[in-house]
C-alpha cells in the first residue's frame, strides 16, 4: 500500500477521481494485475461495490465450473472461495484473523499492538476456520450455480460498501498504519457507493435477495463498528476486513434461509 497516499484525503468528488476510482479500488482490494494512479484510497470508495462484484463473480464462476465437473456441492464452495481468497490475497480474512486476536487486548494500545503481529492467535484460527465454514455451507445449501454467481457478486458488491460507512462514521483508531494512510472518505462517496451496491444487488438476486442482503449486512457493520468503537476508540485496516467478512457471512446465510 505505499503506493496509496493520503494527500487528496479532502478533495471534493469529481468526475475524473470517479473514473480512476475503479483501478485504484482494484489495486488495494485484490492481488489482480492493475495499474491505477497514486491517489488516495479514501477517493476510489465508490467503485469498492464493482470490485466487489468482479471478486464475488470469480468466485461464483468457479464454482459453476466446478460444477459442471461433477464434483459435489462443499468442493464447489471451497474452490469457489480459494479463487476468491487468491483473488484478494486474503486481504479480509487476514483482518478478520487479526481483529479477533487484537480485541482480546485489555487496553486499545495493547489491541492494536496484537493485532500488527504477524503471528496469528488461537482466536484469529477459529475465526478463519468459522468464516470459511459458515460461507461454505450457505453456498453448498443455495447449490444452484447460477444461483451461487448472483448471490457472490450482490454479497461481494454490497459487503464492500459497508466498509466505507465505518470510514466515515468512526474515528481512526491509530495515526499510523493502513487505516491512516487510506485517508478519509466523503459522505457524497460513501452514498454513491451504498447506493452503486443497492442497484446491483437489485440486478442480481432481485428485489427480496436484496432486501435481505441490505438487511443483514447493516445489522453486521453495527455491530463490529460497535465493538470497534469500545475497544480500540476507532477503526483500523483490519477492523475493515473484519466488517466485510462479518457482513458476507450474515448476508450469505441470511439467503440460505430464504430458500
Amino acid at each position: 500500500m505505499d503506493q496509496i497516499s493520503d494527500k487528496q484525503e479532502n478533495d471534493h468528488p469529481g468526475i475524473g477521481r470517479w473514473l480512476s476510482a475503479p483501478a485504484v479500488a482494484t489495486m488495494f482490494l485484490t492481488r489482480l494485475p492493475v495499474r491505477g494512479p497514486q491517489v488516495a484510497l479514501a477517493g476510489a470508495v465508490v467503485a469498492f461495490p464493482l470490485v466487489g462484484v468482479l471478486v464475488g463473480a470469480l468466485g461464483g464462476g468457479a464454482f459453476w465450473l466446478a460444477a459442471l465437473a461433477g464434483l459435489p456441492v462443499l468442493a464447489c464452495a471451497l474452490i469457489a472461495l480459494a479463487v476468491t481468497a487468491i483473488a484478494t490475497g486474503a486481504l479480509h480474512e487476514d483482518g478478520l484473523a487479526d481483529t479477533a486476536d487484537g480485541l482480546a487486548g485489555h487496553t486499545p494500545e495493547d489491541s492494536i499492538r496484537i493485532m500488527r503481529d504477524s503471528s496469528i492467535g488461537g482466536y484469529g484460527v477459529l475465526a478463519m476456520i468459522f468464516s470459511v465454514g459458515l460461507r461454505v455451507a450457505a453456498l453448498a445449501a443455495i447449490a444452484d450455480p447460477l444461483a451461487v454467481v448472483l448471490a457472490m457478486a450482490a454479497v461481494g458488491a454490497v459487503s464492500r460498501a459497508a466498509m466505507p460507512g465505518v470510514m466515515l462514521a468512526l474515528p481512526k483508531a491509530s495515526k499510523t498504519g493502513l487505516a491512516a494512510a487510506a485517508g478519509k472518505p466523503a459522505a457524497v462517496d460513501v452514498a454513491f457507493g451504498i447506493a452503486l451496491a443497492a442497484l446491483l444487488a437489485l440486478a442480481l438476486p432481485g428485489p427480496a435477495g436484496a432486501l435481505a442482503i441490505f438487511a443483514a449486512t447493516a445489522i453486521a457493520t453495527l455491530a463490529v463498528a460497535i465493538l470497534a468503537r469500545r475497544r480500540l476508540g476507532g477503526y483500523t485496516g483490519d477492523i475493515l476486513g473484519a466488517v466485510q467478512q462479518m457482513a458476507e457471512i450474515t448476508a450469505l446465510l441470511t439467503l440460505t434461509a430464504l430458500l
